[in-house]
């Protein structure tokens, strides 16, 4: 097929990164795509559910990311792996020999090795212009369960209704579930059986980007993990900083040392992101030199900063993201045509071993196996946002009342950004408006009443 029919057939199946941002996966095919990168490198720690797929479906994984390979001509497909997921590995080993445009690009166990711009510096030596997307460097990147989804949209007609998601840290069984689009978080923690602490707190996503959640809060097509966490650890505790305080403490402590920006691993790529001045010149509110603080959009968010570079514990990626999002409301956008500074020797010096992350996190006790468990979960109720992923969201188009069956289109997408909402269950839609849908089965229903 070409592009133009594969696009459609994506954005027609509801497929987006699969974590991240959820950037529509259609909008990435790109004949400018020398080089496709799968993204097996599970960034933030605990994550498991990439390596998992991978080695359960290697062969359905590599037979799409060659199809993709094919739709855009692109000439090299390489799969970024960390080289300690052995069992992935050699489930790939077996399988792209058949393949050779196929190749593997090996990682160390660092953080935050599944960053594009980091992923793709370290498999083939590129750099990413600050402020730039990776296709201006001929390079797509996929994560490993967004093309698994490509492949079960063509080959077995089913759209994303479902999300893999690993739970794990203060459960009983840690576990890696497939779960209804739409299921609450609280719902999908009970697949690891009981909660082992007495206040527990929901963390979404990886300890380093994530945030505290809600248990009635619905798991959208980028939720890839829950943490739960005691009330007093380190990571609840940090994420409930106050900006205004945060901004306080800095002002009083910060003795720019520079460590923030010595570990900053867009600034040691060359990228014009120095943490140390942005601190001093926030606590100064001194705004001599203005890029300082319009530098702050060149951010990962990665959180090294905050989480384990600063000895006095204060909280830069906090601050400068906030700075970020008051300079995009005022219609800012980051600066075009700055160029990269070279890389000093000092970088391979200052990669964070993941082991001594977790440790400085007080993750350790928590890295367990969380096995992939793929039998289905029985729900009863669903709450599907019409906006899960960057972009305009999806335009429903059933009405409170209507029976819809499984895999059913209930939001068709709308203008921009947008790709096909599903119905994750069989049931009867019973409430829509801008924001989300929600579907019960009969037993739901019976229960309400």
């Amino acid at each position: 097929m070409d592009i133009k029919e594969l696009s459609g057939l994506l954005q027609q199946n509801g497929i987006v990164g699969a974590g991240g941002a959820g950037f529509p996966t259609y909008t990435k095919l790109d004949e400018r795509a020398e080089t496709i990168i799968l993204d097996c490198a599970e960034c933030e720690p605990l994550l498991k559910l990439h390596r998992q797929l991978l080695e359960k479906y290697a062969q359905e994984i590599i037979e799409t990311l060659h199809m993709i390979g094919q739709v855009v001509n692109a000439k090299e497909l390489i799969i970024g792996i960390k080289r300690t997921y052995t069992g992935a590995i050699d489930a790939l080993n077996e399988v792209i020999e058949d393949y050779p445009e196929v190749r593997l690009g090996l990682l160390d166990e660092v953080y935050p090795a599944g960053d594009e711009v980091v992923l793709i510096y370290e498999v083939i030596g590129k750099r990413v212009r600050p402020g730039g997307l990776p296709i201006e460097s001929g390079v797509t990147v996929f994560n490993v369960e967004t093309v698994y989804n490509v492949y079960r949209a063509l080959n077995e007609n089913t759209p994303v209704i479902d999300k893999l998601v690993s739970v794990t840290a203060e459960v009983e069984h840690p576990v890696t579930v497939r779960v209804p689009i739409g299921t609450t978080i609280e719902e999908t923690v009970k697949r690891a059986g009981s909660v082992t602490t007495k206040n527990p707190v929901y963390f979404i996503g990886g300890p380093m980007m994530g945030f505290i959640g809600r248990g009635s809060q619905p798991v959208t097509k980028t939720t890839n993990a829950v943490l739960v966490l005691p009330r007093e650890h380190f990571i609840i505790q940090k994420n409930k900083g106050n900006s205004s305080i945060d901004l306080k403490r800095a002002a009083a402590s910060c003795c720019q040392c520079s460590m923030c920006t010595d570990l900053c691993p867009r600034y040691l790529l060359g990228h014009p992101i120095e943490p140390h001045l942005f601190m001093r010149a926030a606590t100064c509110k001194d705004i001599q030199k203005p890029d300082i603080f319009i530098d702050t959009m060149f951010c990962s968010s990665c959180g090294l900063c905050e989480l384990y570079s600063c000895m006095q514990g204060l909280s830069p990626r906090s601050l400068m993201t906030k700075y970020k999002a008051g300079l995009k409301e005022s219609g800012v956008r980051p600066p075009q045509g700055i160029a990269a500074k070279p890389i000093g020797i000092e970088r391979e010096y200052r990669k964070v071993p993941m082991q001594r992350l977790m440790a400085r996190l007080d993750l350790t006790r928590y890295d367990k196996e969380a096995p992939l468990d793929e039998s289905e979960v029985p729900v009863r109720k669903v709450k599907i946002l019409l906006s899960q992923h960057i972009g305009t969201p999806a335009t429903a188009v059933v009405k409170p009342g209507e029976k819809v069956s499984k895999g059913q289109m209930i939001a068709e997408p709308g203008k921009g950004l947008s790709v096909g909402i599903h119905a994750s269950i069989d049931g009867t839609v019973c409430t829509v408006n801008k924001k989300y849908i929600t579907i019960e089965t009969k037993e739901g229903r019976a229960g309400n009443e």
